[in-house]
């Protein structure tokens, strides 16, 4: 037979495990809202509500293990119950979910678009803007559960928030992250923390750069929406002398090159004037004229905020200097950086 014959069908036969595995799963998680009500709806029927709350968890428990084994401890029922009492009162837009027209709804109009893991990482989200934006992301995205918890672990939400403008910071509960200028796909920080570094006493450029492209769908995941790989160290050549951009990608939904210069010191303005001849030579020798503007990112350990502002010109678009850590940031750290920036503390 022929071998792409077998493949194809293969591929058909693992799509559709995938699909029937995605259904059992959601299946599970509206099961789970439904038992939850039941539960609180009984709950509330005990004149003594924690005791009999906790005798009804408990017998509940035991019933359902002899009927369907494992997966039915008290602990579990607390945790069904606890999704039904966040859900119950959320909602969220569903014009962002591309496959949400074929999902049935709960009792308040709720859709559900990810695995019961998924929901339990959520739920444990106490800010409801931010719970908004991980369930968007990663149904949009398809993240793992894995992924989710990276995300959220390094402060997406507020990273995010910390780089757009004040006025856009509601839109990320609304829509997650859009992708409409060049602004919109950097990020200030970005957080490496996979590559392994902070072990290291020193490392170089190199050592940097090697680590990203060992680790590169990770570092495709911190990225975020849209960018797909071209290259590392690639080469061009100018009146007879070459140069070298570090990593180039491409964001298919800028439709632009995306140019990054790895620097592990302090950025210094020279830094900022070879990153714009590599971005002007690529507007002139290498895009296509339907395509967008290039984008520069200088990705350093350090740097000064007014060398950057005064090196670039004022209505500066393509080119961005970005800090990396090596290390998760501290959360509290950067909610509290975005509630003096949006002057809602409140809120977090």
């Amino acid at each position: 037979m022929n071998d792409q014959f077998v493949h194809d069908i293969s591929n058909i036969l693992e799509q559709a495990r995938q699909r029937a595995k995605t259904a059992v799963n959601l299946s599970m998680v509206y099961a789970y809202y439904e038992i939850g009500k039941r539960i609180v709806l009984e709950e509330q029927q005990g004149e003594q509500r924690a005791a009999y709350g906790q005798q009804v968890l408990s017998e509940l428990s035991r019933y359902l293990t002899s009927q369907f084994g494992k997966g039915f401890s008290v602990a579990n029922l607390k945790n069904i119950r606890q999704f039904y009492l966040v859900y119950s009162n959320d909602q969220i837009g569903e014009t962002v979910f591309s496959q949400s027209v074929n999902l049935p709804t709960v009792d308040n109009g709720r859709k559900f678009y990810l695995s019961w893991s998924h929901y339990l990482k959520l739920m444990r989200i106490e800010n409801k803007d931010e719970r908004h934006f991980y369930e968007i992301e990663a149904a949009k995205n398809g993240w793992s559960l894995s992924e989710l918890k990276r995300q959220y672990n390094s402060s997406l939400y507020e990273r995010l928030a910390l780089s757009t403008d004040k006025d856009k910071v509601y839109r990320l509960a609304l829509q997650g992250q859009t992708v409409e200028t060049a602004k919109d796909a950097v990020k200030d920080p970005y957080v490496l923390e996979f590559l392994g570094l902070p072990e290291l006493p020193e490392y170089s450029e190199t050592e940097l750069e090697t680590r990203i492209i060992d680790h590169l769908q990770q570092f495709l995941l911190e990225l975020g929406t849209g960018f797909a790989y071209i290259g590392r160290q690639v080469r061009f050549t100018f009146n007879e002398e070459h140069f070298r951009v570090d990593l180039v990608f491409y964001n298919r939904l800028l439709r632009c090159f995306v140019l990054f210069d790895l620097k592990i010191g302090e950025l210094k303005h020279q830094d900022i004037g070879q990153m714009q001849m590599y971005v002007h030579y690529y507007d002139r020798m290498v895009k296509l004229p339907e395509e967008n503007p290039t984008i520069g990112i200088i990705l350093c350990k350090d740097k000064n905020n007014a060398v950057v502002e005064m090196t670039l010109p004022e209505d500066n678009a393509q080119i961005f200097a970005s800090k990396y850590e090596t290390v998760l940031p501290s959360k509290e750290a950067l909610q509290k950086l975005l509630a003096e920036q949006t002057g809602d503390e409140a809120s977090l």
